[in-house]
């Protein structure tokens, strides 16, 4: 009897095996695929590593690919490949001047030695909260150490640096790495506490506006007074080179004042002088 006709006289018999085998092909092989991380668990222990990150390997080059383990003695546990996220929402912090801020952050990581991941919290889930939990308190041990206004500055930039930094040093402790930090908002809460915050910068802004009014005030007098002093300086020497034009172009200028503003002109308004008087001496060219 040849194999095709024992395969038709008895097709139950090769279905139940075809499906036998798949079972256990099924148990026994697994595919990894590029984007992810495998490790076989065998009786508790990490017994191997399939496809594990490495840094600047070329997509297609790794390990992924088929991977052969003891049905039932071994487990395989699969983290993620890619860069994961953890965000924090909501998270209340109080500055050095007293504003308490709602922050929301995130933190971009990847998992770069699944094996420390697995020992210490044994899921990718687990990792996340975990990574989001220190997030929150790298965020409230800087931000406690900044004014307000620092974090609306050029100095936010060095606040996340040592935000991701203090994130990262826990992170390896799990066997991940962190790759950025992330700010997306930090605003005063709704209601009464930024109205309070809204004072208290306004009349702050307003003490400097007085303050910065009496400086140039100060500073004012101070040139005045110099330029008034530096001017009766210099119409002493004039007068002391040149006693009567110096005392013509003084009464020139008494003239002007006189004879010349908007008072003398007016048709109500008159001025009688004698005309021996003194103050006409340079009319007469005495």
């Amino acid at each position: 009897m040849s194999f095709f006709e024992s395969v038709f006289s008895r097709p139950l018999r090769w279905i139940f095996g075809l499906a036998i085998v798949a079972v256990l092909a099924t148990m026994t092989l697994k595919i990894v695929p590029e984007d992810k991380q495998a490790l076989v668990i065998r009786y508790g222990q990490i017994h191997a590593v399939k496809n594990q990150y490495k840094p600047g390997q070329s997509f297609g080059n790794s390990g992924a690919g088929i991977l052969a383990r003891i049905p039932i003695i071994d487990t395989v546990v699969v983290f993620d490949k890619r860069i994961l996220g953890a965000n924090m929402q909501n998270e209340r912090v109080l500055t050095t001047d007293q504003y308490l801020l709602e922050v929301d952050a995130f933190a971009r990581f990847r998992i770069v030695n699944p094996s420390r991941t697995y020992t210490s919290i044994r899921t990718e889930e687990n990792l996340k909260g975990q990574l989001t939990s220190i997030l929150g308190s790298a965020l409230r041990n800087e931000l406690g150490k900044r004014s307000f206004a620092s974090l609306l500055s050029a100095e936010r930039g060095n606040v996340m640096t040592n935000i991701q930094n203090a994130l990262n040093r826990e992170a390896r402790r799990y066997g991940a790495e962190v790759i950025d930090v992330r700010i997306k908002r930090a605003d005063l809460p709704e209601g009464t506490p930024l109205n309070a915050a809204f004072t208290r910068m306004m009349s702050a802004r307003e003490q400097e506006a007085v303050a910065i009014r009496a400086l140039g005030q100060k500073e004012a007098q101070i040139i005045r007074g110099t330029a008034d002093a530096e001017a009766a300086r210099i119409y002493a020497a004039s007068y002391g080179k040149d006693p009567q034009f110096y005392d013509f172009y003084r009464a020139m200028q008494s003239y002007r004042q006189t004879f010349n503003s908007d008072a003398a002109k007016s048709a109500n308004n008159s001025v009688i002088l004698s005309p021996n008087s003194e103050y006409l001496r340079q009319f007469r060219g005495d």
